[in-house]
């Protein structure tokens, strides 16, 4: 497929200023992204808050904006840039939340703004806890037992209901964020207050406690014509229970069988094509160790911080192709 002709300036949106415990791997991949589509002879506008990286020199984009991410800046240089389409998944959790933020409060729509890549459907799909958990059981993957709880009360009463340890995972954070183990009331009331309030939709997922399961993640791609690929295997150092971002992670896999990989692998592609996702995305699993038991944690809708790791691991530029295909090469 041919790139489009009917868009010319596309609006990139960075991840912001760095935060502790939130690595700056996305600076990476927004660079990539700009470079890729001025590659392509788009005029690329730049919005990110953070003028200690390589993303808002003044050779990266053709406009570059260093205001607040916030809900008033980027609408105001919508209105005033009139970008044809905007590219929120290079900007990690920042830039995805930000897009989510502009649709609903209708500002693209008035701006005739269109998002590229990854749709808002697909997006909400993968984000939005329960949905996700829906369409796991419903092309046969395996979920874990959990509800979505919306106030402190819904908390303990799930938690007794699944049986403890249980993990609280708050919907729309990023790095898990308000999330941890609990095991008994104590610990859920503590745990599921915070993580209530650190949720941006004040929505917490409580969730069966798989401590001790191998973590494995996928780096797959999906074009617009539903081609898809795995770009590498990863295997955190550590089981489940310790975060992905405070864990040493291994490209590719070494302790897993062929059986496993490619039970893994399959399980990977099917989600993101059943997704629709249309770029580079991160699958996450957990797999029993001492059986072929395996559970889907999460879906990444975007380019994540495993992404960078992976493409210098297999030498395969991930934030750069999605952003190709973003435009509709293939």
């Amino acid at each position: 497929m041919p790139k489009r002709t009917d868009i010319h300036k596309i609006l990139v949106i960075g991840s912001g200023p760095i935060v502790i415990g939130q690595a700056a791997e996305f600076d990476y991949a927004g660079t990539q992204a700009c470079l890729a589509l001025r590659e392509e002879g788009y005029e690329v506008i730049l919005i990110n808050s953070n003028p200690a990286t390589i993303m808002t020199d003044t050779n990266i984009a053709d406009k570059v904006y260093m205001e607040p991410l916030t809900l008033e800046y980027v609408s105001r240089i919508i209105r005033k840039e009139r970008p044809d389409a905007i590219l929120p998944t290079l900007g990690g959790q920042t830039g995805l939340n930000m897009a989510m933020q502009l649709a609903k409060k209708g500002v693209l729509e008035e701006c005739r703004c269109e998002i590229l890549g990854t749709d808002f459907e697909s997006i909400d799909q993968a984000e939005d806890r329960q949905r996700f958990k829906d369409l796991c059981l419903r092309i046969g993957q395996p979920c874990l037992e959990s509800y979505v709880a919306r106030t402190i009360e819904e908390v303990v009463e799930y938690a007794n209901k699944i049986g403890y340890p249980v993990v609280l995972r708050p919907a729309f954070t990023l790095g898990g964020t308000g999330g941890g183990f609990a095991y008994d009331d104590a610990e859920v009331i503590a745990l599921g207050k915070n993580a209530l309030k650190l949720s941006p939709v004040s929505e917490v997922l409580v969730e069966k406690s798989i401590k001790g399961y191998k973590e494995i993640e996928f780096e797959v791609m999906r074009d617009h014509n539903d081609t898809a690929i795995v770009i590498c295997s990863m295997e955190n150092i550590d089981p489940v229970g310790v975060h992905t971002g405070d864990s040493m992670v291994v490209a590719p896999c070494q302790t897993l069988s062929n059986k496993e990989y490619q039970l893994l692998r399959n399980a990977a592609l099917t989600l993101i094509r059943e997704l629709k996702i249309e770029g580079g995305c991160n699958v996450q699993f957990a797999l029993d160790p001492f059986s072929f038991d395996y559970y889907v944690i999460e879906v990444n809708p975007r380019v994540s911080r495993s992404s960078a790791l992976a493409s210098k691991a297999a030498g395969f530029p991930i934030a750069r192709v999605s952003s190709k295909i973003a435009v509709g090469l293939t």
